[in-house]
């Protein structure tokens, strides 16, 4: 059963400049699918427990379902875990204007199965640091140029970029919350499609991509876990002590 025809979002991001990823390679990666005024929109999303996914909050078009375990989003595999979403809860602090705290947890209505296919993405320690000149990775579903779509998960390998780099193009750039990423000199990086993707560094989600400029050029912006871990933690509990009896 194939996927209904799903469009991009106000901010997405999607891959430019990559390749496709090997099949189920990236088995913590989940489509999100979501409904607003009558049209389906997707972006990404990483498992981070068998009932928690985390996204962007400025994907907040009521998001539907996940789906996990897929690699060709046009066709469904055996592999896929299609499950609808309890509850979204983006950032409280989250600013749709200026993507500040750009985070959303979402819960699902059942556990996914983990598997060769499924799998967690481990999150990092509150005194992780990224670095600058450090490599990372983006996957995601969608365009890999301004033209040219694709249904097959697709990564980039990607440099962390000083701080200024995305200072001084967005203005409201936050250095203690947010992640510069992708080499300005190199045409590779997230575009239209992927928003709320990992970005992975040493096999732990260090950053959410989250926005970027309309002409799809680095650097770009990601959400830096790291600055959020109280929230994250906090809320999840919360989450499962609700389900408690």
């Amino acid at each position: 059963m194939p996927l209904p025809r799903i469009f991009h979002f106000l901010f997405p991001e999607e891959i430019i400049g990559g390749h496709e990823a090997q099949p189920h390679s990236r088995p913590f990666m989940a489509l999100v699918a979501s409904l607003h005024d009558g049209q389906w929109g997707r972006c990404g999303g990483f498992l981070v427990e068998e009932d928690i996914v985390l996204t962007a909050a400025h994907v907040q078009e009521s998001p539907v379902y996940v789906i996990l375990g897929a690699h060709d989003i046009l066709f469904q595999e055996k592999t896929w875990q299609k499950i609808p979403v309890k509850k979204a809860i983006p950032h409280p602090n989250f600013i749709n204007a200026t993507a500040i705290n750009d985070i959303m947890i979402l819960q699902l209505k059942t556990k996914a199965q983990l598997n060769a296919a499924v799998g967690l993405l481990p999150l990092p320690g509150e005194s992780d640091r990224v670095r600058p000149g450090q490599v990372c990775s983006v996957a995601g579903w969608g365009l890999i140029t301004k033209n040219e779509t694709t249904n097959k998960l697709r990564e980039v390998d990607l440099i962390i970029q000083e701080h200024f780099q995305c200072g001084r193009r967005y203005p409201n750039y936050d250095s203690t919350s947010q992640l510069c990423v992708g080499d300005p000199q190199k045409q590779m990086c997230s575009f239209k499609g992927d928003s709320g993707g990992p970005l992975v560094c040493k096999n732990v989600a260090q950053g959410i991509v989250s926005h970027g400029n309309e002409d799809g050029t680095p650097p770009r912006v990601s959400t830096k876990i790291s600055s959020f871990l109280p929230w994250i933690k906090k809320t999840i509990k919360g989450l499962h002590l609700e389900e408690s009896p």
